[in-house]
């Protein structure tokens, strides 16, 4: 059993940044690859980002493409979302979840899920 604990969010305004952390209870080195999501209000859950168990690969979502950098130290058991240039658009729930595939973007290939945490961009 895995458990996810997101932290990092908050309120701020556009163009600004925030860093999204994923805590896990077991080592995210145990062959885990890691995503985000999103979820903005009155929305379907959107995918973000994902990164391999060992980091080497990572798949972004395009609207968010070339603004958020997700990475890992699986020494810590941290999965980590870094968020620049926040716009309006990209208020959300964001979720951390777990898979047993190398890098997925489908959220029916997660297993373990977080609670989420709220970023709110406000123009």
């Amino acid at each position: 059993q895995v458990q996810l604990v997101e932290s990092g969010g908050g309120v701020v305004q556009a163009g600004d940044s925030l860093r999204l952390s994923c805590t896990a209870s077991i080592g995210t080195a145990s062959g885990y690859g890691m995503g985000w999501f999103r979820q903005p209000p009155g929305k379907e859950r959107e995918f973000v980002s994902a990164i391999s168990w060992n980091g080497d690969s990572n798949v972004y979502a395009d609207s968010v493409k070339g603004r958020f950098t997700i990475s890992r130290d699986n020494a810590k058991n941290m999965v980590y979302l870094q968020m620049n240039s926040l716009k309006p658009e990209d208020t959300a729930v964001y979720y951390c979840a777990a898979t047993l595939l190398y890098v997925s973007r489908s959220e029916s290939s997660y297993r373990y899920w977080g609670q989420g945490t709220q970023v709110t961009v406000s123009s």
